[in-house]
């Protein structure tokens, strides 16, 4: 009987407020699962501590130790961040912070003698504002992840200059991609008419399709050094591999990946014809500074007397070296060609697509609720910006998730079906290796919770990627 009175007298309240305890509500929810699940993780860092015997064959006790403790610090880190995060949501929601930052903005306006009838020139002031508050508040998380946790296990390169200076460096580029997109993104949804939605999925999808192609030529080189991969086999294997398969290659860079991190990747990108890819100096065993820093400390030089040096220095050197041979980047290339030759990348935008066609026409039926603003707020103003922002960040939180976990599954399978195409070229052998290499380079503990790798993982479990390659590297 309590419980159908307090049921009874949730629905007698006003909407706005039924929305605004509901977004609470699943904010909270969502918060306490992802805790419970990274929970179930963290005990299996603690209580792993041994090498399990599958893992005997491709993991040593050192390695195996290293990334345990440095997956129980991020396991740490990101229950006190995500913590935080939650709190300052819901605080900033529950003491009005979204239309104090509007009003705040239409002051500013004001000063510069813009009037409220001046809306998108206070929605870019908004966005200013609100990237810098989330800037500078997420800034000392930031300094805490690079210069404590990764700068403890290893895999920090950066000084304190250079962190900062990349820093204010995004934030800048950022203002400069978000605020004209944005503006013109509102001004089309002012003029758009009954059929605005359409016209504003067009206009994001044409934006994407431009940032796409000149990331890595404009924007990234800001931020890193990129540097076309000199004449050589592996220059040579990999445009004959990319020739084998059709795959439209044009250059071929290496990027300076080290002078930020240890960390190491590659990818390709471009539309039609002009497809290049990109392998960080990490990623290359004869590129990584690493490798070159460990022979200098093992004061192992190259030798011209004929005399080798001794087999355990060697082996020593050898377990610490970081990178991959080129007969491994082919195998990791090859499953990045296959993820291009199976369509995924066109699948995946499609998907994306479809996701914001459906997502700007639920805006368009959404946008005149004056109950959804406010239950934010807003009782004498509905500003378009401050829609986008309800209606997409709150509202469709549910919708959200539940496509997440979608797109988290069909990744792994398009993982597996990669790999199986890197197994078509020859290369399960190598991709084996370069796989252990990969995760003992970058510290990933091989051991994970079934709750939580089936949540989280977009990328199967080690284990078993090794598995599915592990017939026909024996073959």
């Amino acid at each position: 009987m309590g419980m159908s009175a307090s049921l009874d007298a949730m629905w007698e309240m006003p909407a706005e407020k039924r929305i605004f305890g509901a977004v609470l509500l699943f904010s909270w929810t969502v918060y306490l699962w992802e805790t419970f699940l990274a929970q179930r993780q963290r005990r299996i860092y603690k209580t792993t501590t041994r090498v399990p015997p599958e893992l005997g064959q491709i993991m040593d006790a050192e390695t195996f130790e290293k990334s345990r403790l440095y997956q129980l610090d991020k396991s740490t880190f990101s229950f006190w961040s995500g913590l935080y995060s939650e709190v300052e949501g819901t605080l900033i929601l529950l003491f009005g912070g979204i239309p104090y930052l509007w009003r705040l903005s239409g002051r500013f306006c004001g000063y510069a003698g813009f009037g409220p009838e001046y809306e998108i020139t206070q929605s870019l002031v908004f966005l200013l504002l609100a990237t810098l508050f989330s800037a500078l508040t997420g800034l000392p998380w930031s300094l805490y992840n690079t210069f404590v946790i990764e700068e403890k296990h290893g895999f920090n390169h950066q000084t304190l200059e250079f962190f900062m200076k990349d820093a204010i460096k995004k934030f800048i580029v950022t203002q400069c991609i978000l605020l004209p997109v944005s503006s013109l993104l509102l001004y089309i949804i002012k003029i758009g008419g009954d059929y605005f939605f359409i016209y504003a999925w067009l206009f994001t999808l044409v934006v994407s399709l431009v940032l796409v192609t000149i990331y890595a030529d404009y924007i990234a080189p800001l931020f890193d050094k990129f540097t076309p991969l000199p004449e050589g086999k592996l220059k040579q294997e990999i445009e004959v591999m990319a020739k084998n398969i059709d795959f439209p290659l044009t250059k071929v860079y290496v990027v300076e990946g080290s002078k930020r991190s240890s960390h190491s990747n590659a990818y390709f990108y471009g539309f039609f014809k002009n497809k290049r890819i990109v392998l960080f100096d990490t990623l290359l065993e004869e590129y990584s500074v690493l490798n070159k820093d460990i022979q200098e400390e093992s004061g192992m030089e190259p030798r011209n007397d004929g005399e080798g040096d001794s087999e355990e220095m060697k082996a020593k050197v050898k377990n610490k070296k970081q990178g991959c041979k080129n007969e491994e980047v082919l195998a990791v290339l090859g499953h990045e060609l296959g993820h291009w030759k199976l369509g995924h990348t066109v699948k995946n935008i499609i998907i994306s697509q479809m996701n914001s066609f459906l997502c700007f026409f639920l805006f368009a039926v959404l946008i005149g609720r004056k109950e959804l603003f406010a239950a934010f707020g807003f009782y004498d103003c509905q500003p378009t910006l401050i829609g986008l922002l309800i209606i997409f960040q709150f509202i469709f939180s549910p919708y959200n998730e539940v496509l997440s976990f979608c797109l988290t599954v069909l990744s792994r399978r398009f993982e597996f079906q990669a790999d199986a195409f890197a197994k078509k070229l020859g290369k399960a052998k190598d991709l084996y290796s370069a796989l252990i290499k990969l995760n003992k380079d970058n510290l990933g503990f091989p051991v994970s919770d079934w709750l939580f790798s089936m949540w989280h993982y977009s990328h199967p479990p080690l284990l078993e990627r090794l598995q599915a390659l592990r017939s026909t590297k024996q073959d």
